[in-house]
């Protein structure tokens, strides 16, 4: 077999090759090892194996030994791609060499079943993953006490005769190349003696060794023991869940001392995986000590070893040390409770070391941003534990946790005065992620027990004399930029540490009374900042970044504060926090409160015109305000509302004219409409859509010699947007039919006016386009017109108008570079408007062919012209455009199938064989779309051709004919879907069952077939037992399509599966 020739290849000639050759040959070794887990016990021997080569008189084989264990257990920790058949008749001609085994191997493409390989991830780390971790840690203690590699720690293999194949055993005797393309080779072998000598091995050498027995141990101790699939971008994970049988392991202080000892004696990247070792070490499940006094034992040994690195500092000055250390002091927070802490004899000390650690590592912000969110969370956490504690023993976290707070504060500032204003990557500001990381954990310290007060009355110390002399320079005519910008950064850490501290009300129980009256203290610092920011020369400063981002910060102060003592639930639970703001600025209740709130966000909307991030904010803010109820219903009382709904022009708010905002339009009208919407007010609706009458009014007016200019273009694409979000807010029968009766019919020839004169530019199409389909989906029934009403059969001749104005003009237009965004994009929203009118449920499309009229015809004919002007790779290429065009088949099968079935054979088989190409695609919805097209499919040719006398129907016709000249269509789609059915984790088997039994009903010829296919493809031992699983699946099912036997069909080949894929 070939991993004997992989084995013996490796002893031989190993020490010679380069490293990428013996890398990927050892993948290639594990991937076989892992593919044939349960094919033959002799697999399972490759641990055994690379201990042979561990004990060679070689420092070259024992790394090969290393780095086979370590890809082994990588490879058992991922889904790996199969290799390729022909892997497996390389040396069968003797025609092939290594690097043609290791080109073939990396061409493989998709890869176990996943229900397969955790059964072979979980027999390997019951039978095999704790003796290569053992393995790791002796080879890690003799490393460390040889200092070398020596003759008494190679010691020479064994040697065996592998004739009769019973175990894969090598010897080091050189192998010539006659013997390597023997095809006998890899079948069986017989070793000869042969003696070498242990060269002398370079320290470079030990310290490779090192670092793949470390790797080794690492990789051990970081296996998806329970099947969790840990994102592997992710520093955060849960308690190792080793198995029972490591716990005498675990319970050696020598496992532990080993990983610190080889911190203390080893440079980076060693000393790095060392203390990734100890992180894990420091995650193990609780379960794993069977008494409480081992786990205090083993909790002991962690904080001795922790303590005695914080006293020295060794290797802490090593970034990476310095990072990981910290993420192993983090760990503390996750698996030990303060009360296991404190019980442990020189908790004291720890506690003091890890404090002034911390503080350290605050001052020291710009070195280790990204490691002090482990030491916060460590805080949050044993604060969060206080009052679960018992017992007598002090957790001294009020001694610490003050200076902490503050220390946090200073660091702030600290950076903003060492920042670079001008440079968003310097800036910790800008960072959202990191940022929201840090303060997640700041406001626990803050409303630490009895601390709150003194923390807030620190900050309010700090923010009352910066904020004095931000208000005093918004008088001064001259001001020194720089530092008016390091004062606004200050501002804006002060700002969002409040922000922070106010969020964790909801989050946690501890919004106590008294809490409120602080809460109201620290909030009226900002909203008494909100009053400058606006105020004299700062007006001045809205295109400066540091302006920017204190608005953002205050944006988030908002959202925060409304989310506390705004919000819904809030609103009855606050009357602390509005008489001290009462008693302090004078705002007494929610209804000023909102007030301030939204005089802030209209301020924005009209002063920002170049800052994409404020506006967003702002228009968030605004949305989530209308969005509440209660908050939506008192938002209507303002005047500043009002103001906002009846003047959405331009003229008040320049960032609709600023084209890098348009997006933001969107937003802008959906709150504007939901507000709109929350009166039952036709007169108010109409009189707020006026300023967009005026536009269409102006554009109507243009004459088409004028239609192409830029004022038109860009006039256009902003309505769209607006109305775009109009639609959006249109919820029910009432709203939707105020804004059909706007537009329709007065309104909408602009529309095709505009498709037909900008169909070359996407520009204008993508916006008008998008328009249309949110103005056809029935969402929450909205399109429900009376009975007597013809308005779902006009508002479908529009869309049809629209859809072949634009696709008779695309599909004639040479293509661009960039085809997606100039082609494929409006084509897939065209798409998406005649699936969703099809499928709305609001047409009786009878009607177009009873009276003669084309619009339905011409609709599907143009949308079956675009979507075929397209290759079949494009459309499963570009995601949207796949989904569009999938859930368009679907509809067109299920209600209109007699169009596909008009149409000439090649492009029939074209489109059914995109369905067969849908079914294999990793989107199970798509999966689900193409399996209940080609169920239609099927179910039109049982009903009108199998179980019919003639076919009578053109459609039937057709599809008989169809058939007749592609008789391969239906067996090699019900091939597919019995290879995803029994092969494949699918998670849609209802889905996949129904067109299964339709095409299985079509031909008893065709279904017999397939059976005698699937048999074939089987080991012959199985072929008995899998043929009774094939006449169990059709028991008790007849020749019919209704629903009760179908459902008899699904369950039947649900057992199917089942006992199919048992081995």
């Amino acid at each position: 077999m070939l991993g004997n020739y992989l084995v013996n290849y490796l002893a031989t000639r190993g020490p010679e090759l380069q490293h990428f050759v013996i890398q990927s040959l050892i993948q290639l070794l594990c991937r076989l090892t892992k593919f044939g887990w349960f094919d033959d016990d002799r697999f399972r021997d490759v641990v055994k194996e690379s201990m042979s080569f561990l004990s060679q008189a070689t420092p070259q084989h024992y790394a090969i030994g290393l780095k086979i264990l370590n890809q082994l257990v990588a490879e058992m920790n991922q889904l790996s791609p199969p290799l390729s058949f022909t892997v497996y008749m390389l040396y069968s001609k003797g025609m092939y060499k290594v690097e043609d085994v290791v080109a073939f191997n990396s061409k493989a493409h998709s890869g176990l079943p996943s229900t397969l390989h955790r059964r072979v991830v979980c027999a390997f780390r019951d039978q095999s993953l704790f003796q290569i971790f053992q393995i790791s840690l002796t080879s890690l203690q003799q490393l460390k006490s040889d200092g070398n590699v020596s003759d008494n720690f190679l010691v020479s293999p064994p040697i065996y005769d592998n004739s009769d194949g019973s175990n894969r055993k090598f010897a080091t005797s050189e192998i010539n190349l006659t013997t390597i393309n023997d095809p006998t080779f890899a079948s069986g072998f017989t070793l000869i003696s042969h003696s070498s000598q242990a060269s002398e091995s370079l320290p470079p050498m030990t310290s490779k060794l090192q670092d793949l027995a470390l790797s080794l141990a690492l990789r051990c101790l970081s296996f998806d023991f329970v099947g969790t699939t840990i994102d592997e971008s992710s520093d955060e994970f849960g308690a190792v869940q080793v198995s029972s049988s490591w716990k005498s392991a675990l319970e050696d202080p020598s496992t532990l001392q080993i990983f610190f000892d080889y911190y203390a004696i080893t440079q980076p990247p060693i000393s790095k995986e060392a203390l990734e070792c100890l992180v894990r070490l420091a995650s193990v499940r609780r379960s794993i000590f069977p008494t409480d006094t081992a786990r205090s034992k083993y909790l002991s040994h962690l904080m001795t070893g922790t303590k005695e690195i914080l006293q020295s500092g060794q290797g802490l000055a090593e970034h990476d040390n310095y990072h990981e250390f910290c993420r192993l002091l983090g760990r503390f927070r996750v698996n030990y409770q303060l009360q296991e802490l404190v019980s442990v004899e020189g908790y004291s000390d720890w506690i003091q070391l890890v404090a002034q650690f911390t503080s350290k590592s605050l001052q020291s912000w710009q070195w280790a941003s990204s490691s002090v969110y482990y030491l916060l969370g460590l805080w949050s956490r044993l604060v969060a534990s206080v009052p679960y504690l018992k017992g007598d023993a002090p957790s001294l976290l009020d001694e610490f946790v003050p200076k902490i707070t503050e220390g946090f504060i200073t660091s702030r500032f600290d950076s903003v005065q060492a920042a670079l204003p001008d440079d968003l990557s310097e800036n910790p500001l800008d960072n959202v992620e990191h940022l929201q990381d840090q303060l997640d954990c700041f406001p626990h310290l803050c409303r630490f027990q009895v601390e709150y007060e003194s923390s807030s009355l620190y900050i309010i110390k700090v923010v009352e004399p910066i904020l004095q002399s931000y208000t005093e320079r918004a008088q001064l005519p001259n001001n020194d930029g720089m530092e008016l910008s390091i004062i606004e950064a200050k501002l804006t850490w002060i700002v969002h540490m409040i922000a922070a501290i106010l969020k964790i009300r909801q989050c946690t129980s501890i919004s106590a009374e008294s809490q409120e009256v602080i809460d109201a203290e620290l909030s009226a610092r900002v909203l008494q900042l909100i009053k400058v920011t606006d105020s004299g020369l700062h007006i001045q400063r809205y295109g400066e970044l540091s302006k920017q981002r204190l608005d953002r910060a205050i944006l988030t102060f908002f959202q925060n504060f409304r989310k506390s003592y705004v919000g819904d639930q809030a609103i009855q639970s606050s009357k602390l926090l509005y008489g001290r703001l009462s008693d302090l600025l004078g705002l007494s209740d929610h209804l000023v409160l909102l007030n301030v709130i939204v005089s802030k966000i209209a301020t924005n909307l009209k002063c920002y015109t170049e800052s994409e991030e404020v506006i967003e904010h702002s228009l968030t803010l605004f949305n989530e305000l209308a969005s509440g109820y209660m908050t939506g219903k008192l938002l209507l009382k303002l005047d500043t509302v009002k103001f906002i709904v009846s003047n959405h022009t331009r003229d008040h708010f320049p960032f609709l004219e600023e084209r890098r905002c348009s997006r933001s339009r969107t937003t802008f009208y959906y709150t504007i409409g939901c507000l709109i919407f929350m009166e039952d007010s036709p007169v108010k609706f109409k009189s707020s859509m006026e300023p967009l009458l005026k536009v269409f009014i102006s554009l109507e007016s243009v004459p088409d010699t004028m239609f192409r200019s830029d004022n038109v273009k860009y006039s256009l694409i902003g309505l769209m947007r607006d109305l775009r979000g109009i639609a959006k807010a249109t919820n029910s029968r009432r709203t939707y039919g105020l804004l059909f009766d706007w537009l329709y019919p007065a309104r909408m020839p602009l529309l095709l006016r505009g498709i037909s004169h900008w169909a070359d530019t996407p520009e204008v199409t993508t916006p008008l386009l998008k328009f249309m389909a949110e103005f056809v989906l029935n969402r929450a029934q909205r399109l429900a017109f009376d009975s007597s009403s013809a308005n779902g059969i006009l508002l479908f001749r529009e869309v049809s108008k629209l859809i072949v104005a634009y696709g008779s003009r695309i599909i004639s237009l040479v293509n661009a570079p960039d085809i997606y965004s100039f082609k494929y994009k409006g084509i897939w929203i065209c798409i998406t408007i005649l699936t969703r009118a099809l499928a709305g449920n609001y047409v009786n499309f009878g009607v177009f062919e009873l009276y003669g009229d084309r619009a339905l015809a011409d609709a599907l004919d143009t949308a079956l012209k675009m979507t075929l002007s397209i290759p079949l790779t494009d459309i499963l290429v570009f995601r949207k455009l796949t989904r569009a065009y999938f859930a368009f088949l679907e509809v067109l099968f299920s209600s209109h199938i007699s169009v596909v079935l008009n149409l000439d054979t090649n492009t029939f088989v074209r489109i059914a064989g995109s369905l067969e190409s849908g079914l294999k695609g990793l989107d199970t919805n798509i999966s689900s779309q193409c399996a209940s097209a080609i169920d239609n499919l099927g179910a039109f040719y049982f009903n009108n051709i199998t179980m019919g006398e003639a076919p009578s129907l053109p459609a039937a016709v057709n599809l008989s004919r169809y058939i007749a000249e592609c008789p391969t269509l239906f067996p090699e789609i019900l091939k597919t879907l019995f290879e995803l059915y029994l092969y494949e984790d699918c998670f849609n088997q209802w889905s996949l069952s129904r067109p299964i039994l339709s095409l299985i009903l079509i031909s008893e010829q065709l279904y017999a077939d397939l059976k005698i296919q699937i048999l074939a493809s089987q080991p012959v031992d199985q072929h008995q037992r899998l043929s009774l699983c094939f006449d169990k699946l059709m028991t008790d099912v007849s020749r019919s399509l209704d629903s009760k036997n179908r459902d008899k069909f699904t369950q039947n080949l649900t057992v199917f599966r089942t006992e199919f894929r048992v081995k």
